[in-house]
């Protein structure tokens, strides 16, 4: 063994688990710019205030005269509306900005609240089995046969329009994910010798449970969470596009692409494709962060 590789070695021994699956991370090139833009838009969705130019929903701002200006157009404000304005002269790139905070927030809420639930559904069905493993997986499996975005078509018709509602339908129709990724790692936990040990010494059922059960589901629950928060974004704009998700007052991409879906013929194409793009960065953005963690966290998927 040359020196080259015993230093190599003893930095390799040097360096902690979280520390190499940093690196390993890293090493895509993809996923480090979808995490860098996934950043940027949650630093520009948390500071809307301070960088745009205009609050759009703020009706003491706005102007009809500057209505559908194209993009460049200096407004009567006397600042340059760089992406234009739409319908009712809103900067943007200011309600976008203002879009993402909806946006953002609503899927990290629901995904959150999702992945509570379904992960103690998921713990409690592999720990207990037989009549409530039976129940609750039962009630996963039939959830899961429909698509997610018709059960949350659904909730958010039958609940109405409202940033609660929405995080409301998004949380009934997810949470089936987590239960099911929770339930088949802690599952493949609960049969092994340490378990049974930890049971006979004895610990409290929910020790074992947050202790031994819920750790070794972490990494496939992070990266179901990594997808399924994308899929909270999408479903949230296409809700909020066919009117049963976010109200017109409330800024949203989903709403901004349908408040200029209707001006699309007539050459104002701006008010929908701006949005929209943006929408379309950010879930990608994520999904490709979501997929480097898959194939970090998974140790079958490395070479």
């Amino acid at each position: 063994m040359s020196r080259r590789d015993v230093r190599r070695q003893a930095a390799g021994q040097g360096r902690s688990p979280a520390a190499d699956l940093w690196r390993e991370f890293l090493a895509s090139a993809p996923a480090v710019i979808g995490l860098v833009l996934v950043v940027l838009a949650m630093l520009a969705a948390i500071f809307a205030p301070l960088i745009t130019p205009q609050d759009p929903y703020d009706q003491a701002q706005l102007v009809l005269l500057d209505a559908r200006l194209p993009p460049g157009s200096v407004g009567s404000g006397g600042f340059t509306h760089w992406l234009g304005t739409d319908a009712a002269g809103r900067d943007l790139l200011s309600a976008i900005v203002f879009g993402l905070r909806t946006s953002i927030g609503v899927g990290l809420a629901s995904g959150t609240i999702a992945l509570s639930i379904g992960a103690a559904l998921g713990l409690l069905a592999a720990f207990r089995g037989g009549l409530v493993e039976g129940a609750v997986m039962r009630l996963v499996d039939l959830q899961l046969s429909f698509p997610a975005i018709l059960l949350a078509l659904v909730l958010a018709a039958l609940m109405g329009q409202g940033v609660a509602q929405v995080i409301a339908a998004l949380v009934g129709a997810q949470y089936a994910y987590y239960a099911r990724t929770v339930h088949g790692a802690a599952l493949a936990e609960r049969r092994k010798d340490y378990v049974e040990a930890a049971l006979g010494i004895p610990l409290s059922t929910p020790r074992v449970m947050l202790g031994h059960l819920l750790p070794n589901a972490l990494p496939p629950l992070l990266v179901v969470a990594t997808v399924q928060i994308a899929n909270a974004i999408a479903i949230e704009a296409t809700l909020s596009f066919l009117g049963v998700g976010m109200p017109t007052s409330e800024p949203s991409l989903g709403t901004l692409i349908a408040n200029g879906y209707q001006f699309m013929l007539s050459g104002r194409y701006w008010i929908s494709v701006y949005p929209g793009i943006v929408l379309l960065v950010v879930i990608m953005s994520i999904n490709l962060v979501g997929d480097r963690l898959r194939d970090v966290l998974n140790p079958r998927l490395k070479r």
